[in-house]
């Protein structure tokens, strides 16, 4: 399950501030933009129900100082005013160039059907659009009802309502088309929210550049509030980047095999045309998309065939709109098997232009072998946060999109026969490409001043390419290089270029700076400029101090069996501990009939004590859980102890309301014997002295390996949230893990395997450490690392019965015996001094893990497992003896 995600803008060019109230969500997803204009995401995660403007200026320029320089120096670049070298600070100052010539008119057409509440939101956000020369156009399509009349009547009089009562969604927009009055046909749905400059970033796009007959622009989500939302922006969303691109094919040459997969241009919801291209090329193909049983891809034809006959199409982020996405699973479901339409989309395309037939045979074979079939195939493999039922959902779409279009377009005949229609919607004569040219292959060459205002160069068409030299003050400073392919660059396409070549050389363009100092010295003035927005002093490079709210509680939790003299120094360290919130400590005895633990919980008043009788340590930890009642609850063993301020260090990370679990490291009290000093060559119990993080993202990295959890720590020295075990994809400890049980180990690498695959974070403390007391004889050394090895591989089962992850068996049958061959030849070598008779005890425990899990599954099968979620702590069956619980 995935958390919500709290969505925001970063408007750099004012004071950045922290966002409070966010109890709600555990991540935060911030949209960077400078007057307006996107660079691009940050994510934090939430710490104290906030995200401080430390914390966000600290990852703006960390990750996009080049993209925020970039997008200063290109309005820079195209401002009238450059009589001086450029100054990063005093760029913030500098908003985007307004066009002076009269623009264009733009009809807005949204297409609706029988969702007035959603078109409400969309229109009240079109009428707060910052550009004045626009008309609204909804087009109502085979209503159900009148509420969307009713809806335009009676609060946006200003809007123009238009019924299509022909169902399907390319019928609509061919309608909107037809009755636009503007020069450019604006499309959106009515499930987005358009940004203020939506409109006029298209209106200054057509105007500046005559040649381009479509574009599409940037879409983001509008909120990320249910699993199914933020499921629908992790599988790619309809985002396609904060890059302007141009797409455009020369005539009399082949159109690029990655061309044909049209979902690169854009979508469907947020998309413009000049007008005049419909009656070049025709209208859109009402045999596709939504409302017909192609269900999609009326766009992607549209995009293609604009490419196919010769023409331009840019993909510009600064015409950006904000998308609701579905919030239930199962309407997502529906939506990722509409994707199957790709494939209705490719013999549409095979029909109207023949002469591409093998290249979408190609094509296609490629992406359901890449997109699908792999995906289909990891998912066995590695079990992602992406349901598989989804991957087979578009699967199944695919097949059967093959089969659909012939059907549609007889279904369309229909409708148009029973309805009438005057609107071309194929245009005759499309079935070859334009006609060769003589292309002139030469490149053109231009001298710009940089120092004057930029002008576009027009006189370029007759060259595919244009090598343009810059002078600054008369004096050279560099040169681009711009595939034009026949079209004018206007000034705006001209500073763009010139930034994305140059860049950050700009800031050097007077000489001033050594070249290799350029970015340090960007990433200071930036530093500079932001930091003055921050609460703390984030310039100096000190991070704001970070707390845990005393409000949350926690409980200490130490499982024992027959240790009396090791639980007592336990406790006295643990009852020593330096805390500033309530705190318990709950001891569970998983031997009780001896006696020997309860004596020593006596002699420390408040200690709880619990008793169970099933003997394992998942069995003695899931008793004591059920039992907790802290926010927080701190797991160690008997055989550790700790400095003052332990659990405070160990717990502080839970400031983050995406981290679930905190471990720490874990140091040898004494390194006196042979077989404590064999158990750190081992490896030991100790993970580093670095903080790590390690989250959903780290657990689908490994895509046929397994995920190496056991390298995240132990539960001898760990913390988790409560909530974490009641959580339907994580839940207690496996009874079946763990010392105590024939399979030895395991348990807390399979709970941090489960806390990763749910897309939570794991974060590592080295601050927080313990001392642990080694084992001191080689004999007890030798049951130790057998129980670890048979554990190792009893981990790795359970995760592939269970989770169905098949990289436990390439772990089982690959990479852990090559593991061993390495260690040995490192062993014979003389690099390593570990024994060979351990390295075979190993080898004998891995052997025997499958026998040791089964006999455990036995014992489990009989003693019965824990349910904290059915009401009661825990249940016990066949006689056991009754829980016993003490407070002293």
């Amino acid at each position: 399950m995935l958390y919500p995600i709290k969505v925001s803008d970063i408007e750099l060019s004012e004071p950045v501030n922290t966002l409070t109230g966010l109890a709600a969500y555990k991540g935060f997803q911030g949209l960077v933009r400078i007057h307006g204009i996107p660079i691009g995401y940050i994510n934090l995660p939430v710490s104290n129900d906030e995200v401080s403007n430390t914390a966000i200026i600290k990852e703006v320029l960390q990750k996009h100082n080049i993209g925020i320089s970039h997008s200063l120096l290109t309005q820079w670049l195209c401002s009238n005013d450059k009589l001086a070298a450029p100054q990063i600070g005093e760029l913030f100052s500098l908003k985007p160039q307004k066009l002076t010539a009269q623009l264009p008119m733009i009809s807005v057409v949204v297409c609706s059907r029988d969702r007035s509440e959603d078109l409400k939101i969309c229109l009240e956000a079109l009428l707060k659009t910052d550009y004045a020369n626009f008309e609204i156009i909804v087009v109502d399509n085979a209503p159900a009802t009148d509420d969307t009349k009713q809806l335009v009547a009676n609060h946006f009089p200003q809007v123009r309502y238009v019924l299509e009562p022909r169902p399907g969604l390319d019928w609509a927009r061919n309608k909107g088309i037809v009755e636009a009055k503007g020069e450019v046909v604006a499309f959106t749905d009515d499930d987005v929210v358009v940004d203020p400059g939506w409109v006029h970033a298209f209106a200054k796009l057509f105007k500046e550049n005559p040649e381009v007959m479509a574009a599409t622009g940037l879409v983001v989500p509008f909120e990320m509030e249910t699993e199914a939302q933020v499921l629908f922006e992790k599988y790619g969303g309809f985002g396609r980047g904060f890059k302007r691109k141009w797409f455009k094919v020369l005539p009399g040459t082949q159109i690029p095999a990655g061309y044909l997969g049209a979902g690169q241009f854009g979508t469907g919801a947020n998309m413009a045309y000049r007008k005049t291209v419909f009656d070049k090329i025709g209208y859109f193909d009402p045999a596709l998309d939504v409302g017909t049983i192609t269900n999609g891809t009326g766009d992607l034809e549209m995009f293609f065939r604009v490419i196919m006959e010769g023409f331009t199409l840019v993909y510009e982020p600064q015409a950006m709109i904000r998308h609701r996405h579905r919030k239930e699973m199962s309407k997502l479901k529906v939506q990722i098997g509409y994707n199957g339409s790709l494939f209705t989309y490719f013999v549409c395309c095979v029909r109207n232009y023949p002469q591409t037939r093998f290249k979408f045979l190609r094509f296609g074979c490629w992406w359901m072998r890449y997109w699908n079939f792999r995906r289909l195939f990891l998912s066995f493999i590695n079990p992602r946060i992406f349901p598989r039922e989804f991957i087979l959902a578009e699967l199944k779409g695919g097949f059967k999109g093959l089969f659909k279009y012939k059907k549609s377009q007889k279904l369309a005949a229909a409708i148009e026969k029973n309805y009438g229609s005057n609107i071309p919607y194929i245009k005759k004569g499309l079935n070859i490409l334009p006609a060769a040219q003589q292309l002139n292959k030469a490149t053109s060459v231009r001298m710009v001043e940089l120092s004057h205002p930029l002008e576009s160069l027009t006189d370029v068409t007759g060259f595919s390419n244009v090598r343009v030299y810059l002078t600054w003050l008369g004096n050279p400073v560099g040169k681009v290089d711009i595939h034009n392919k026949n079209n004018t660059i206007s000034s705006s396409r001209l500073a763009e270029q010139i930034i994305n070549e140059l860049g950050l050389l700009f800031l050097n363009i007077d000489h001033t700076l050594i070249t290799a100092n350029i970015q340090s010295y960007n990433l200071a003035e930036l530093d500079k400029h932001l930091s003055q927005f921050s609460d703390d002093t984030a310039s100096s490079g000190v991070l704001p101090a970070k707390h845990l709210s005393s409000e949350l509680s926690v409980t200490v939790l130490v499982s024992t069996y027959n240790r009396p003299d090791d639980l007592f120094r336990c406790l006295t360290n643990i009852t020593a501990q330096q805390v500033e919130r309530p705190m318990e400590i709950i001891v569970v005895d998983n031997c009780a009939g001896s006696g020997l633990t309860e004596p020593v919980v006596a002699q420390f008043p408040g200690v709880k004590l619990i008793n169970e009788y099933r003997q394992g340590v998942s069995y003695a930890r899931n008793a004591g859980i059920s039992a907790s009642s802290g926010h927080i609850i701190v797991s160690t063993d008997d055989d550790v102890t700790m400095p003052a301020d332990w659990v405070e260090k160990l717990i502080l990370p839970f400031h983050r309301a995406d981290v679930m679990c905190v471990s720490g490291n874990i140091l040898p009290i004494e390194l006196e014997t042979r077989s404590q000093q064999l158990f750190e060559e081992y490896g030991g119990l100790g993970r580093g002295y670095a903080v790590k993080e390690y989250d959903g993202r780290w657990f689908n990295n490994f895509r046929f390996n397994a995920v190496p959890t056991w390298e995240l720590g132990g539960t001898a020295n760990a913390a988790f949230r409560s909530e974490i075990f009641n959580h339907p994809a994580i839940g207690l400890m496996d009874e079946t893990l763990g010392p105590g049980m024939p399979s030895g180990v395991g348990e807390d690498s399979y709970l941090f395997y489960k806390i990763l695959k749910a897309g939570y974070t794991i974060y590592y403390n080295p601050n927080a450490f313990v001392w642990h007391n080694h084992r001191r004889s080689i004999k007890a050394l030798r049951k130790q690392i057998f129980n670890y090895s048979k554990g190792h591989v009893s981990h790795h089962i359970t995760t592939v019965i269970r989770d169905k992850d098949l990289r436990g068996i390439y772990r089982i049958f690959f990479s852990l015996p090559l593991s061993h061959l390495y260690r040995i030849k490192a062993r014979l070598s003389g690099r390593s001094k570990y024994p060979i008779s351990f390295l075979l005890l190993e080898m004998y425990g891995n052997f025997l893990g499958p026998w040791a899990l089964w006999r455990s599954h036995r014992i489990v099968k009989k003693l019965g497992r824990n349910y904290p979620e059915s009401g009661t702590k825990y249940s016990t069956q066949n006689n056991l003896k009754k829980e016993v619980t003490q407070e002293n």
